[in-house]
């Protein structure tokens, strides 16, 4: 099975790449931002933020572009080495990777100012501490974040989310007192437009964060609406928050007190909120902080392990943790530059403009990638979402010139500078910066990097020759078919299953039936699904083996097979995913028949695809070899909603079976009552599996009927089981439901019956909660 037969699940709907790009970008810099914009250009500052907005908006809008077309990890760093060549390639990938490090040291500073001076008001000990105490500060969690994502804590997308949504209710609440305090603003811009301009490099590092969805873009539901439409929200909603930051900051505490400050927002709601307000600020802060922190050392790993897919990089820095299955060299080489850069003291102010230098060398590249994929067309680009044709080329056009224009006003001051060689003295018109030195540095490893390393190794080759001849790609429409999709683990029971599957199959032969075996390979967050791909050769090799000896077993079965190997995060939301895009008929999977003592009822896999699939489903506990299946089956028969659908399973497991099959309807009724009924408890059990056989639609079949009287059901029932080599039950619960999937007689018989065990329900079709409505809505 070659890499391109693999599947990346995709499993991030709109609210969570929305929440992606937020956290990063409502970070430290709303945070810790306002006293340096401030400083830097006074209340017009805020004017800053907002053009950094529509810098980045024009950005989001070729990224959604490129994102959709070639959905790779990597974010602009894939795009721009498939678009431009390995040597813009090498300039991008180490220039992310530096910005995404730089960012995570200023995030880090941040947390220690807030920490320290910010809850140091309120708590002694953390009180006094000084310069030194932030740095110490800013190390321990950096080094404690770096340790998280190295071990692989599952935990930290839920959290993520939690206090992504958390500090924008506190942001909402800051504004809308600030606002009805009644701000006022003094002169507006103090320090002349150049300044404003200027500042725009420095607070345009608040703007990395819709970056981050790009990297993730292989992994996001319906990617041609919801990456671009997270992209923009997440450029949008901070933007405005910001400019709404500044106007309430600088109308409520005057310039000077605002620019020395440490924990600006906090200072300024101690004004209109009082220290209840400014403590929920600052645990705010430190909680954005950390936040902004861990996604930008997850982004850093998946640009390195990008750059090392392409042989841009050397792809030992990429090798996945045998056990804690993470990119473990590459968090650890971002966690130690990250701890170098806040030890040897770098300016807050310059870790950011810094960082924001090198993504908008990024993004002038990538409206530069747009133009060239656009007149391309190669075969790989394929854009489920593209610029409006009223905006293109405008949009990377004056996305690239804001760009550079952003780049010139950060590198250079508008001042003559005299350099002094020996006796001879250079006036230069201008006078460069310390962050457009840096900058520039880095570019110039980038490029020392490809000549020297890079250029004979690199996969990647420019398309910009080819941007003049288009070619259109031609699209296949598939055929309908009755398909039954069954998730494969283990070797042991794949065999059973598929036959089993395949009896299901054969039943509907007059529709084309098909068998699509899923096998699915679990990723944890902190690893990039496509880096779990390359370095699991073991995990990938099982796979390849279960689904090469599945075409073996429909071959014999004479079924026909399509087979599926993904890597995603989660098992079960997976194969909801399998069978909404095969609009599949029939799911059936295996059950070891053990009940979870936790938070799942069969196991985490088992219960969202039996509680949610749109389809018949059917769960298989195997017993002893020789009867799964097959020989005598049993269908337990009932008045439920589902019965009819297990005497279809056992119908169809007879029909498939040796000619020596058999198939019973067992009924078992209470003893007489005290009742009207003129009826014995015999007769009304006899009607009871007559019925059923009518609604099942096997009246056809000959099969042997059963009824039993008897007080205790559930056990009679369980003993008359052992009777038979497989026991079919339907569901007795319908809807979603919280306590139990199939109900609890049925799942008593799956764990204690040493027999194969079939549990079947047809199609869930429960109204959904408004909750569920809206998520769903977001998910599309």
């Amino acid at each position: 099975m070659s890499e391109a037969d693999q599947e990346l699940a995709r499993d991030l709907g709109f609210l969570e790449a929305y929440t992606i790009g937020l956290g990063t970008m409502i970070g430290a810099g709303i945070f810790v931002l306002p006293s340096i914009a401030a400083q830097q250009a006074g209340p017009a500052s805020m004017i800053s933020f907002f053009a950094g907005g529509i810098v980045s908006l024009l950005a989001a809008l070729s990224l959604s572009e490129l994102a959709t077309g070639m959905p790779k990890a990597g974010g602009s760093y894939y795009y721009v080495n498939r678009a431009l060549g390995p040597f813009f390639g090498s300039i991008v990938g180490w220039g992310m990777w530096a910005g995404l490090t730089f960012a995570s040291a200023f995030y880090m500073i941040g947390f220690g100012q807030y920490l320290l001076p910010g809850l140091g008001q309120y708590i002694g000990f953390l009180a006094g501490w000084g310069q030194i105490g932030i740095t110490a500060a800013a190390l321990v969690m950096a080094a404690l974040l770096t340790a998280v994502n190295y071990y692989g804590v599952k935990e930290t997308g839920s959290l993520q989310n939690v206090i992504v949504l958390t500090l924008v209710g506190l942001i909402v609440a800051f504004l809308a007192l600030g606002i009805i305090s009644g701000p006022t603003i003094g002169e507006f811009n103090p320090n002349g437009w150049p300044a404003v301009a200027a500042t725009i490099g420095t607070v345009y590092v608040t703007f990395i964060g819709f970056e981050v969805i790009a990297t993730s873009a292989e992994e996001i539901k319906n990617p041609s609406r919801n990456l671009p439409l997270a992209m923009i929200a997440s450029v949008v909603t901070p933007t405005l928050m910001y400019v709404g930051v500044m106007f309430v900051s600088t109308g409520t505490l005057s310039i000077d007190a605002l620019a020395t400050s440490q924990i600006p927002v906090a200072d300024v709601a101690t004004e209109f909120m009082g220290s209840i307000g400014a403590l929920a600020m600052i645990v705010g802060a430190v909680l954005a902080t950390v936040s902004s922190a861990n996604a930008s050392i997850l982004s850093a790993a998946r640009v390195n392990f990008a750059m090392g897919r392409d042989r841009i990089l050397v792809n030992w820095l990429n090798e996945v943790h045998k056990r804690f299955r993470t990119p473990y060299r590459a968090i650890t080489a971002t966690g130690i530059i990250t701890l170098v850069l806040i030890a040897i003291g770098v300016g807050i102010g310059t870790l950011a403009e810094v960082a924001s230098f090198m993504y908008l060398v990024t993004y002038a590249l990538v409206h530069v990638t747009v133009v060239v994929l656009r007149r391309a067309n190669p075969e790989a680009y394929d854009p489920a979402f593209e610029i409006p044709s009223i905006l293109y080329p405008v949009v990377p056009i004056v996305g690239m010139f804001a760009c550079l224009a952003v780049l010139v006003q950060m590198s250079v001051e508008l001042v003559p500078a005299v350099l002094s060689l020996g006796p001879v003295e250079l006036v230069l018109p201008v006078t460069p910066t310390p962050v457009g030195a840096i900058g520039t540095v880095l570019i110039a490893f980038g490029i020392g990097w490809y000549y020297l390393y890079a250029q004979d190794r690199a996969l990647s080759e420019s398309l910009v020759g080819e941007a003049i001849a288009p070619e259109p790609t031609a699209i296949a429409n598939g055929e309908g078919r009755y398909r039954v999709v069954v998730p494969v683990a283990n070797p042991e029971t794949e065999q059973d299953l598929l036959r089993m599957a395949a009896a299901s199959a054969h039943a509907h032969e007059d529709e084309q039936a098909e068998v699509i075996a899923v096998n699915v390979i679990e990723v944890p967050r902190q690893t990039s699904l496509s880096q779990d791909l390359t370095f699991e050769e073991e995990r990938v090799e099982r796979q390849q083996q279960l689904l090469d000896s599945a075409r073996d077993i429909a071959a014999d079965l004479d079924i026909g097979l399509q087979t599926r190997a993904i890597v995603g995060r989660d098992a079960g939301s997976i194969i909801l995913d399998v069978i909404e895009e095969e609009n599949a008929d029939h799911v059936l999977l295996g059950w070891q028949g053990t009940r979870s003592r936790r938070e799942h009822v069969l196991g985490s896999t088992i219960d969202p695809v039996i509680g949610r699939a749109p389809c018949d489903a059917t769960l298989v506990k195997l017993g002893p070899e020789g009867g799964r299946g097959e020989g005598d089956i049993m269908v337990l028969a009932g008045k439920g909603p589902h019965a009819p659908v297990a005497a279809r399973r056992a119908a169809e497991f007879v029909s498939a079976a040796a000619e020596d099959a058999s198939l019973t309807l067992l009924n078992v009724q209470p003893p007489e009552t005290d009742s009207d009924e003129d009826s014995s408890p015999t007769e009304r059990g006899e009607a009871v599996i007559k019925e059923l056989a009518e609604r099942a639609g096997i009246q056809y079949m000959s099969y042997d009927t059963v009824v039993r009287v008897a007080e205790d059901t559930d056990q009679t029932i369980i003993d008359a089981a052992e009777e038979y080599d497989t026991i079919c039950v339907g569901a007795t619960r319908s809807g979603p439901i919280s306590q139990a999937v199939f109900g609890s007689l049925p799942e008593t018989i799956g764990a204690e019956v040493d027999r194969t065990v079939v549990m079947a329900r047809g199609p869930e079709e429960s109204p959904m909660s408004v909750r569920q409505a809206l998520l769903r809505r977001l998910e599309v």
